[in-house]
């Protein structure tokens, strides 16, 4: 197996009882991953059975689910929720060539490989993974275990991350609570439900944004883009939103260093519904409310968050619309079948950069950036606005207004009728009336731009996706995108984008006339 860094993270933790037990399966199984190696270590009666039984009911989501031991038949598969999982125990195992027997070797890639006496299996194991070693402590009573939990190669990183999230929720009082691993979005954040004395709350798992490679100016994407590097700007912004009256969640508790937060949980009722989920009218229409009363007083871009220390919101400059459409060149273009040249590059970036000047002499105001209906909680006991729970506004940024709109009436994962849009835009117009300096026709154009530069980035991030990432779910996004592209498109302004995008750049593949 090729050869990774030597890196190495270790923790112990101190065994008393079952509860213990589940606790630390609980902690590292939320953040394995698939394709992810732990090997038990320990000798016999010490506990490894009793270890991996909590470590799969964990994952399976069921505390009686059935856990047989894989003593006689070495192998037991599991079709967990997240993953698939191989329990291991190699006691009986004659040698290591029985393993390609076994079909061991294959079991690689996707799957999660649980495996008790990894010893039998010298010259099989990868150099990353986790090992979880159990020894017993008589002097602390029958059933007391010491347990090493370490992390080798490309893990180390992982276990060291299990051990700073089980220290931050010591430290604050959630120690004893139940921990689920909730979906996470299209970034490298998760989240978890804590459960506390039948109150839950959200745990937020927001490590520092490492830099990634540059690609413009010496810079990487994330800095031109102006995306969050850590948790700071979101406990801004959610001290900033809350002030204005909104309903972002309450910070219980916070460690921005390790980029660990404790949230109030909004619950889980949305502004959509059915199967595939389409807008529930009425909760659109608050959000669109909410976005009107927003917007109709200037937003300060020097956001106190303690003393001493402010946050400065960025300004979605040319740079960061010009490097997020670009996306589609980069990714969408390949995907649809066509390489890109310098030659048609230029052309695609001179046309935005002459478009998107209304866009940069706009009034500018707090942009959410990702305001739509993964992303707005329905609270019925609230009134008003507040009704409408705000997440993952953590890359605002100061630009024009009609974003955040677009990002609403165009959901890129919800099929918004194009009535309805029209509706809404009509409502969020009659919002604004009346104030100094804001005219409809402009703010229409400035609608129109936003959709196109919004959808035209969305294309290149759902194909990057599914070629970089892995993740080709997205890909069942792209028609309705392309469509709201299209509408966007039809405005008058956009002419000239409109038909450089009809030479230039094709539907997606499969697209048919009328797909929503």
């Amino acid at each position: 197996m090729p050869s990774s860094s030597p890196t190495a993270f270790s923790f112990t933790v101190a065994l008393r009882d079952e509860q213990a037990t589940r606790r630390l399966a609980a902690d590292i199984a939320n953040l394995i991953e698939p394709g992810d190696v732990i090997t038990l270590l320990g000798d016999l009666g010490v506990g490894k059975s009793a270890f991996a039984r909590a470590f799969i009911r964990h994952l399976a989501g069921d505390d009686n689910a059935e856990v047989p031991s894989p003593t006689f038949t070495l192998m037991q598969s599991y079709d967990l929720p997240r993953f698939a999982l191989v329990h291991a125990d190699l006691y009986r195992l004659s040698g290591p060539d029985e393993l390609t027997e076994l079909g061991f070797d294959d079991e690689a890639g996707q799957t999660v490989m649980l495996i008790e006496w990894p010893e039998r299996a010298r010259g099989h194991l990868p150099d990353d993974r986790i090992n979880v070693a159990l020894m017993l402590d008589a002097s602390q009573g029958d059933t007391f275990r010491h347990c090493k939990v370490t992390g080798l190669g490309k893990l180390a990183a992982r276990v060291e991350r299990i051990d700073a999230i089980r220290r931050f929720l010591d430290t604050h009082g959630f120690a004893e609570a139940t921990r689920t691993r909730m979906q996470g979005d299209a970034s490298s954040r998760m989240y978890e439900r804590l459960t506390r004395d039948s109150e839950s709350f959200i745990l937020m798992n927001s490590p520092r944004r490492p830099d990634g490679p540059p690609v413009e100016g010496g810079k990487p994407y994330s800095a031109i883009a102006h995306l969050a590097e850590d948790v700071t700007p979101f406990i801004a912004m959610a001290r900033a939103l809350s002030d204005e009256g909104l309903s972002a969640p309450k910070i219980v508790a916070a460690d921005r260093a390790a980029g660990l937060l404790i949230l109030e949980d909004l619950g889980l009722e949305t502004v959509v519904e059915g199967e595939p989920p389409a807008p529930i009218a009425e909760r659109y229409g608050i959000a669109t409310d909410l976005l009107a009363a927003l917007h109709r007083k200037p937003k300060p871009n020097d956001l106190p968050l303690e003393p001493g220390v402010s946050h400065r919101v960025p300004r979605f400059d040319l740079a960061a619309m010009l490097i997020e459409v670009s996306l589609l060149i980069d990714w969408y273009l390949p995907h649809a079948g066509v390489e890109p040249d310098a030659k048609l590059r230029a052309a695609y970036r001179a046309l935005w950069t002459d478009a998107l000047k209304p866009a940069l002499e706009a009034p500018p105001t707090w942009v959410l950036r990702d305001y739509h209906s993964p992303n707005l909680i329905w609270l019925p006991n609230r009134d008003g606005i507040k009704r409408i729970g705000l997440l993952d506004f953590q890359d605002a940024v100061m630009g024009p207004a009609a974003y955040d709109v677009a990002s609403l009436l165009q959901d890129a994962r919800v099929d918004v009728p194009e009535d309805l849009e029209v509706q809404l835009l009509v409502r969020y117009l009659r919002g604004r009336e009346g104030e100094d300096g804001f005219v409809r026709d402009a703010f229409v154009h400035l609608y129109a731009l936003m959709a196109a530069q919004r959808a035209s980035k969305i294309l290149g991030i759902f194909a990057r996706l599914n070629k970089r990432d892995g993740k080709p779910q997205y890909l069942r996004h792209l028609p309705r995108v392309w469509t709201y592209l299209q509408r966007a498109l039809a405005h008058p302004a956009l002419a000239p984008l409109a038909e450089w995008y009809g030479v230039h750049i094709p539907p997606p593949p499969g697209f048919q006339t009328g797909t929503p």
